[in-house]
């Protein structure tokens, strides 16, 4: 069973949902996004979702659009973000380690060498944003050898036709994209929700996480009671920024605020258990 099937089993036998926090590697630099990355586990992240940096997020707002480019700007590479994942091993073997990016960089370092040493560094399972449905092949043998979930992406507009088409080969849980646009914009009412879901469970049993919208301790609560699990990213990230000094430096408080935003998240998520 893989860490993430696990954690999610786990989390329904005690009657709650998933927050899953985002981070974007070496976001300001490589030792302050190491140490939020370390520190989120205590903080109350069930599963934890690194972004790739890419110079062409193109689902991705202004917000982690500039994390992104702070993290180029500093030097960061896909072998930097399999590195800090193997850092994170090193104290902890039980929480999921999802990373999330663009095909580009993952052609360029090759699928294959890829999703071994992927593997090799403890990341369980894969979100490749423009990785469309019909090309799932570029990833999925590679991906199976070395036990690495394929996280695919629901949205709105995908429609019932499509969805076994969409699901078939994901693994580890469905990611809902629960608005139409780019991170880090609008946020999916409790009623969208709550129509979307049960759409979506009866073309599979595995969990859903809630993502693309969901900023508050609130919406949280509500993603995770409705889905399985709740996505933060852009509301993190934006905290993050509001912390740096006018270079763009990690000041003394960076990593504080953004694992006192994982802590607000979290006591929100175990409210509804």
């Amino acid at each position: 069973m893989s860490r993430i099937t696990a954690r999610f089993a786990a989390l329904k036998a005690a009657g709650r949902g998933a927050l899953i926090p985002f981070l974007e590697a070496w976001d300001p630099d490589a030792d302050t996004s190491m140490e939020i990355l370390r520190g989120m586990p205590a903080a109350g992240a069930d599963l934890i979702e690194i972004g790739c940096p890419f110079t062409d997020p193109m689902a991705d707002g202004p917000t982690i659009q500039l994390a992104g480019r702070r993290a180029l700007n500093n030097g960061a590479t896909m072998a930097h973000t399999l590195a800090m994942v193997r850092e994170f091993r090193t104290e902890d073997n039980s929480t999921p380690v999802i990373l999330m990016g663009y095909l580009n960089p993952i052609l360029s370092y090759g699928t294959s060498r890829f999703c071994t040493d992927a593997a090799a560094s403890g990341v369980d399972g894969l979100i490749i944003v423009d990785l469309p449905s019909e090309e799932a092949d570029l990833m999925a043998a590679d991906a199976v050898k070395n036990d690495l979930d394929i996280i695919r992406l629901v949205a709105p507009t995908t429609d019932d036709a499509r969805l076994p088409l969409v699901l078939a080969g994901s693994s580890g849980f469905v990611y809902y994209v629960s608005i139409t646009g780019i991170t880090g914009t609008r946020t999916a009412s409790g009623a969208e929700l709550a129509e979307a879901i049960p759409r979506i469970r009866k073309f599979t049993d595995l969990p859903i996480a809630v993502g693309f919208g969901v900023r508050t301790p609130e919406q949280a609560a509500v993603a995770s009671r409705i889905a399985d699990g709740a996505v933060v990213a852009s509301a993190l990230i934006d905290n993050l920024a509001a912390s740096l000094d006018t270079n763009g430096r990690a000041t003394a408080t960076t990593v504080r605020v953004v694992l006192d935003q994982v802590r607000a998240l979290a006591a929100a998520v175990r409210s509804n258990s």
